[in-house]
């Protein structure tokens, strides 16, 4: 049986950072559960492209805090912030796909 992200994490979140670009934010519930993610390159680059149709050239930035047990993740909006078909102008439900994200290579962490 795999974890769901939502399982080992207290807070899953994401904002805008600027118009342009959006920002998801992971808080774990544990060091072991951070440290097993990290590890187990769950949250990569490939992973989030995959799950938010973002191009693979395109520059997502993973940036892991341990003293936080956190990782923030950048990358495009597909539109800018406000402008025409943007669905979210805060980027505040863009979290939503991490929600039920199998995390491959983790194993139970309580």
């Amino acid at each position: 049986m795999s974890l769901r992200l939502i399982d080992i994490a207290s807070v899953i979140r994401s904002k805008n950072a600027g118009p342009f670009e959006i920002t998801l934010d992971v808080i774990f519930k544990s060091k072991l559960a951070y440290d097993q993610v990290r590890a187990s390159n769950a949250l990569s680059a490939r992973v989030i492209s995959r799950l938010y149709a973002v191009e693979t050239a395109a520059p997502i930035k993973i940036t892991w805090f341990e003293p936080a047990f956190a990782v923030k993740i950048t990358f495009p909006r597909r539109v800018p912030s406000g402008s025409l078909g943007d669905t979210d102008v805060y980027g505040a439900q863009h979290y939503a796909p991490l929600l039920s994200l199998k995390l491959e290579g983790v194993s139970d962490v309580e």
